[in-house]
């Protein structure tokens, strides 16, 4: 039996400050962001959608309603699916500028690989991938759409292809409103997929 589990990033957030804003509260979509969830909701409008999960926070709960609505369905909650804990939640990070040219936030840079300034990565790909296996089985036959973030989403299309969780992340292929897809043949991943509904976006945009 075929199941597929989509992980659709948020889309664009209203950060006009460009801080790193994690898990702090009241961040909510842009207009553009608004446009990108209702452009996601109409790109699956044909599939067989079963099942929508949603991060706690704000924007992907915001990106999970159109998608809901387009299928009558309710959207649930995870916090598997919410954004990494980040000890520079509200500062500026950007290489060259901001938090990281003070020295009293170099200590929290000792280790990239765990990395040593927020939640440990294979910490971040176990919650993420047990949150697929709940989707999985919600939504068995069928689809469904796993509402998260940025480095979530690709801390765990790296897990589960096997490649290092350390990475560089200007790299990252997660674009908002992007869709990360697994394909499980009854409990096996056999695949993984991604598409741009909404278009390529910058990893590196602060409010991305």
């Amino acid at each position: 039996m075929k199941t597929v589990v989509h992980f659709l990033r948020h889309g664009e957030v209203h950060n006009p400050e460009g801080v790193l804003y994690g898990r702090l509260p009241g961040y909510h979509l842009s207009e553009r962001g608004e446009k990108q969830a209702q452009t996601v909701a109409d790109f699956v409008a044909a599939r067989d959608i079963r099942f929508v999960l949603a991060s706690p926070l704000r924007r992907a709960q915001q990106t999970a309603t159109p998608v809901g609505a387009a299928f009558g369905l309710d959207v649930a909650t995870d916090e598997r699916l919410i954004e990494s804990e980040n000890q520079f939640e509200g500062l500026k990070v950007s290489v060259g500028d901001g938090a990281l040219r003070s020295p009293q936030h170099w200590p929290k840079l000792r280790n990239p690989f765990l990395p040593s300034w927020g939640e440990p990565y294979l910490q971040i790909a176990h919650r993420m991938f047990a949150a697929a296996q709940r989707a999985r089985v919600e939504a068995s036959g069928g689809e469904a759409i796993c509402v998260s973030h940025q480095l979530p989403i690709w801390t765990l299309r790296r897990f589960v292809e096997g490649r290092p969780l350390w990475h560089d992340p200007r790299r990252r292929q997660c674009s908002l409103a992007s869709l990360t897809t697994l394909v499980f043949r009854d409990e096996e991943l056999v695949r993984v997929a991604y598409t741009e509904p909404a278009g390529e976006s910058d990893p590196t945009v602060a409010g991305a």
